[in-house]
């Protein structure tokens, strides 16, 4: 899949620079051989000087803020330290939840292998998320989810833990979805497999809010990629 960075380009302006990251790409280069890229190499080609302001999980997709310049990144940097960036993400989550300002705030511990986290009271790291609902449809809720500080695989162990695991995030309890589930006159055609509607972590980071150098603050929102569309417009068809 060859990506095209002007493309993906969402918002830019002489110091700053956001993207909306496709899923399935690493934000950095991975530490093992080279797996395919991430959209920091691709940044750097398209310009030398761009550095990743934070970073989103592989399997995430959205908005992703790159600075242009030493000054740019030590002032988004900063913003992100004193937690004045807001982040909002949308997750499509397993069950029925009426969530209006549910914060959760729950510390948070990396298990020794690094590729997961666990709730921790004695030993974790605090960490804070806000969920809302967005939409609810039949077994599944669309949710908005606002976090705080920035933990690895926060929101996703978070929603866990309100027995809201992720569409399709079975290391949280997240289970996959399929079209038959939803619609009620559902053939499969004979000796083939049902797929799931999405093929990942049904997560998005929605938008980016922070100010840029003169201090104005802008929100830029990240439009849904074309696997987390196709399920949200499923759901709407045949969830509701």
């Amino acid at each position: 899949m060859k990506i095209n960075f002007k493309d993906i380009i969402i918002f830019e302006d002489e110091d700053f620079l956001v993207v909306n990251k496709p899923p399935h790409l690493a934000t950095l280069d991975e530490r093992t051989a080279d797996r395919g890229g991430s959209v920091l190499r691709l940044a750097k080609e398209y310009n030398p000087e761009l550095q990743a302001a934070h970073r989103l999980d592989k399997e995430t997709s959205g908005a992703l803020a790159f600075a242009k310049n030493p000054a740019a990144y030590r002032h988004l940097a900063m913003q992100f330290e004193h937690r004045e960036v807001t982040k909002r993400y949308h997750a499509v989550v397993n069950g029925i939840h009426d969530l209006e300002g549910v914060s959760v705030y729950l510390p948070i511990l990396p298990l020794k292998n690094g590729t997961a986290v666990k709730i921790d009271r004695a030993e974790g790291k605090e960490a804070e998320t806000i969920f809302n609902t967005l939409q609810v449809y039949r077994g599944y809720t669309l949710v908005e989810c606002i976090p705080i500080t920035g933990r690895m695989h926060q929101i996703r162990v978070h929603l866990s833990c309100l027995k809201a695991p992720i569409v399709n995030d079975p290391q949280y309890g997240g289970e996959p979805i399929f079209l038959s589930s939803l619609k009620r006159k559902f053939n499969l055609k004979k000796d083939t497999e049902e797929q799931p509607l999405i093929q990942r972590v049904a997560l998005h980071a929605r938008s980016l809010s922070f100010a840029v150098m003169n201090g104005e603050d802008i929100r830029v929102e990240a439009p849904y990629p074309k696997d987390f569309e196709v399920l949200v417009k499923q759901l709407n068809k045949f969830g509701v």
